[in-house]
């Protein structure tokens, strides 16, 4: 097995710990690669190798439009390896290679748009109501960045994170989820290819409790970006306040996907199933929560599980697969207990159910698509995120209780509506309290817009250029031009 260290200041560093652990392929069962155990030693180098990239290395010197070439040459290069990169990280978190050959293609395009923001970042020249003085502002990189990444699509959110943080002139430090760091790793090697300077971009591996919370606690650190569960936020967000550290958080959701009488029912049938169960329901914007309308809701519910009992389970290397495994063992039981937890709290279990077995199913690891009928939004099946490939139905009689339903949880991160009403799609899209509204498709991403949640689906936004905006601090400048400053037309702080 290959052995990963650590990459700061543009290079493999051994681990302080001296210590290694198994990663493991979740469609096998087994360990195929071992990554660093990182401590707090390990955080503080890689702090340190940042703060020096953007305080006084190359990086610090070189022009927005040198820096935009810099990242245009990862999109590249991002191109260049998609084959290798897509079969890392299907291995690491046995997503489907299709999906994630897929995704790579557009994490280039990322790097494309964040690059040609790099020299559009402006400052202003102000209004003043003093004639003797020059008022402006400049946009100034916030400092060291740390990057908490999930293991569901970890080059995504390295992405997503780092091209804009780069952009805005920051260096950064990336923590990337212990169960899928190889991508990451190998990721960091292609950016020094494309001439990143050293300390950039720096990946640390390991336990939360090891290094990741050092990392967070560090006072080199001035903004904490990270995607993962809503409870694991909260401990983030509160560690990161203590030290006044910027924050960004891309968190949970038990996202509504509404489904009208005068949909085009074939159309929002492939959307709830895609919306489900791709990549195995292991997506925080998954539409976990389907909400019918009553006068559909028997017709839709047998479209739905035709649909759903075809599709082909097995390995994520095969272009036939249609669905993977669960990508770790501890999330593989916790969906299961979900499944019994709603069977227990009287849903009705109209598809799948179990561990799924069968032909190419050889790790153990795989829950078949499961669909549960007759759920009311009080459940915890409609209420907690399982990140799984398990669905909740819910009837609706009309707008107004779904509007009702469709807010009725702590999250807010995304909903669909699936209507050929233009006015009730526009009235909807503004009364759902969520941050990506979709109109007749779902999972449909830009880098153009942004995306976040509200509640306790996240604070900010990535994607777009409000998340270049998290990365910069504005500063005021004002210059007097008189001989003589007046001493008494100031407003005392």
């Amino acid at each position: 097995m290959k052995k990963y260290n650590h990459w700061i200041n543009g290079a493999e560093v051994a681990p302080a710990s001296g210590e290694w652990f198994d990663t493991v392929d979740p469609y096998r069962g087994e360990a195929w690669a071992q990554i660093a155990r990182g401590t707090k030693a390990d955080a503080d180098l890689a702090v340190s190798a940042a703060h020096e990239a953007m305080k006084v290395g190359p990086w610090a010197s070189m022009t927005p439009t040198q820096r935009g070439k810099v990242l245009h040459k990862i999109g590249d290069l991002v191109i260049e390896n998609i084959d290798r990169l897509a079969t890392l990280e299907a291995r690491d978190n046995g997503k489907l290679l299709a999906e994630t050959r897929g995704g790579l293609k557009y994490v280039a395009e990322f790097w494309y748009y964040y690059a040609g923001l790099a020299d559009k970042i402006e400052g202003s020249v102000m209004p003043m109501d003093k004639p003797d003085l020059l008022g402006m502002t400049y946009r100034e990189p916030v400092g060291v960045v740390l990057a908490l990444t999930a293991w569901n699509s970890p080059l995504h959110f390295l992405t997503i994170k780092c091209a804009p943080a780069l952009a805005a002139g920051c260096a950064a430090v990336i923590k990337p989820s212990e169960f899928s760091s190889v991508g990451s790793l190998e990721f960091a090697a292609l950016a020094k290819q494309a001439g990143l300077p050293d300390g950039v971009l720096n990946v640390v591996t390991g336990f939360g409790g090891d290094i990741g919370a050092p990392l967070v606690e560090h006072p080199g650190i001035a903004h904490v970006t990270f995607t993962g569960s809503d409870v694991t936020g909260a401990k983030v967000y509160a560690a990161a306040a203590a030290g006044m550290k910027r924050v960004a958080m891309e968190l949970g959701g038990k996202s509504p996907n509404i489904i009208f009488a005068d949909a085009d029912l074939e159309l929002a049938a492939a959307g709830a199933v895609s919306g489900i169960f791709g990549a195995a329901g292991q997506m925080c914007s998954a539409g976990s929560r389907l909400l019918v309308q009553n006068s559909i809701k028997e017709r839709f519910t047998e479209l739905l599980v035709a649909r759903a009992r075809e599709i082909k389970i097995g390995d994520p290397m095969d272009a036939s697969t249609q669905m993977g495994p669960i990508a770790t063992a501890p999330q593989f039981k916790k969906v299961l207990d979900y499944i019994e937890i709603a069977r227990s709290e009287g849903a009705r279990c109209v598809l799948g159910g179990k561990p799924a077995h069968g032909p190419g199913i050889v790790g153990g690891q795989f829950v078949e698509p499961t669909i549960f009928a007759d759920v009311n939004n009080s459940m915890r099946i409609a209420q907690e995120e399982v990140f799984g490939p398990v669905l909740a139905i819910i009837g609706f009689e009309d707008e107004a209780e779904a509007i009702k339903i469709g807010n009725e949880t702590a999250y807010g991160l995304n909903a669909a509506v699936w209507t050929s009403d233009i006015g009730r799609m526009l009235r909807m899209s503004k009364a759902l309290e969520v941050g990506t509204f979709w109109g007749n498709t779902y999972r449909t991403y830009s880098f153009t817009m942004p995306f976040g949640g509200m509640k306790r689906s996240g604070v900010g936004r990535e994607n777009g250029i409000e998340a270049i905006n998290e990365f910069l601090e504005t500063k005021s400048v004002m210059i007097s031009m008189s001989a003589i400053r007046p001493t008494n037309n100031f407003i005392p702080r």
